[in-house]
């Protein structure tokens, strides 16, 4: 009885096994990843102007003086599977309630992309919700953004995602010049435009050698016009003109630093008081910050931010701009696990016949973790 079994199964297995030099397609490869990040936190100062709901209302850590509590402020599930040689996708489901109060944590789709690997020489078509091209290369040097986001993020210069197509690639073999061209909808991770104006971006990341990098970016964003104040039914332009630049090097296990700047413009966007005609809204960003290991597992940063919202001289325009200062201490107890005491402190410049603002100053234990 045992013979005749073998043999069926030696004959089931030759019909089943491909011919020897057949093509087999490779099987997708999946991944599976995700992380979680928050605080607790406490608010060790306030300026009353804020707690009692008057014009500073837009401090980084919200909440008035001695709110305190814990929160999730992002958890990540990713979803990457290569489909073949030439086509990958990637599917994020981002888990958010930001800061605020009573909101259940719901997931949101942050990624859903097919990327076409060499579409042309050097270069990959990406088409979908992706990232834009102004952050991916600050926020790996600033490697720490379960503490805070980039200054272009933090500001709300630029969104950090997109729905729309993407050509990534090198000018070069060695892979020093690089780009990275949108063109998307500018309305976020949001399914549909909000109008018929679309936003164009593109970057220029260069890697001169060693561990020193950096990168160029100029995005403009459609808006529809607005109300010409001095000429009845006539309208004005809206649109949104913005540049960064960026520089970073770093040592492994050492150190590292960087620097990132932006200005913005937005066509018609400011009326100063000894005008009667619409000018540009000005705003501009300055960050810098660095880390310094003091040992493999413990890391010493550093971070300071200028924002100013609108940088015309005119009285209308100040009382708006606010230094951010961060200090942390990062101690990765496990390669996946990273405990972060921290302080977050913003200063404000004062209003005009206004008495100054008090500083907000925010405690706070951070933890991050890997968990797939």
């Amino acid at each position: 009885m045992k013979r005749p079994l073998i043999a069926l199964c030696t004959i089931i297995l030759m019909y089943a096994a491909p011919a020897s030099g057949q093509d087999v397609p490779p099987a997708p490869k999946e991944k599976f990843s995700g992380y979680m990040f928050g605080d607790f936190f406490y608010n060790v100062a306030r300026d009353p102007a804020y707690m009692n709901g008057g014009s500073l209302t837009n401090s980084i850590s919200s909440g008035e003086k001695d709110y305190q509590g814990f929160l999730f402020r992002r958890i990540y599930f990713t979803y990457d599977n290569t489909i073949s040689d030439r086509f990958s996708t990637r599917l994020r489901l981002e888990m958010d309630a930001g800061r605020a109060r009573d909101i259940k944590i719901v997931p949101f789709v942050k990624d859903a992309y097919l990327k076409w690997k060499s579409i042309i020489d050097g270069g990959d078509l990406i088409f979908g919700i992706q990232p834009t091209t102004a952050f991916e290369v600050a926020e790996g040097v600033w490697g720490y953004r379960s503490l805070e986001k980039t200054t272009l993020d933090l500001w709300g210069a630029i969104p950090s995602r997109d729905f729309g197509v993407a050509l990534r690639g090198k000018f070069d073999e060695s892979g020093r010049v690089n780009y990275w061209i949108l063109v998307a909808n500018g309305n976020g991770s949001k399914n549909l435009p909000l109008n018929k104006h679309r936003r164009y971006e593109a970057t220029i990341h260069v890697k001169p050698g060693g561990e020193f990098q950096f990168t160029l970016t100029g995005e403009f964003r459609g808006q529809p016009a607005i109300p010409d104040p001095n000429n009845a039914g006539k309208t004005l332009s809206n649109g949104v003109l913005t540049g960064s630049v960026f520089a970073g090097y770093g040592e492994p296990g050492s150190f590292r630093i960087g620097v990132e700047s932006f200005i913005q413009s937005v066509a018609n966007g400011f009326t100063p008081s000894t005008a009667t005609a619409p000018t540009s809204l000005q705003s501009l960003g300055l960050s810098f910050w660095g880390g310094v290991n003091l040992s493999p597992e413990v890391e010493l940063v550093g971070r300071y931010d200028l924002f100013d919202p609108n940088a015309d001289a005119d009285i209308m325009a100040k009382g708006n701009s606010r230094n951010f200062i961060l200090g942390a201490l990062a101690w990765k107890p496990d390669e996946n696990v990273t405990l972060m005491p921290n302080v977050e402190i913003e200063t404000y410049e004062s209003a005009p016949a206004t008495a100054a603002f008090d500083a907000s100053v925010t405690g706070r234990l951070t933890f991050y973790y890997n968990f797939l």
